[in-house]
């Protein structure tokens, strides 16, 4: 099992990856639904249960993103 911190790094490694793959941030909605597609994959496989979890994350997800455009700020 990863750390935290191995994660985070290779999380930073792939945003490296695709903005070098397209420097165009509108681009790259693909690979975050790509992403959220492979998640949503995982809390069904997972635990049943897990799937009504991934609802709430996408719920917070779309708060966040509100935020984030309403404030500027993650």
């Amino acid at each position: 099992m990863r750390s935290e911190d191995e994660l985070r790094e290779l999380l930073d490694e792939s945003a490296r990856e695709i903005a070098d793959f397209s420097d165009n941030p509108r681009s790259w909605l693909t690979w975050m639904t790509y992403l959220m597609d492979k998640l949503d994959e995982q809390a069904k496989g997972s635990n049943p249960m897990y799937q009504e979890s991934y609802q709430d994350l996408l719920y917070a997800l779309q708060a966040a993103i509100r935020n984030r455009l309403s404030t500027g700020g993650w």
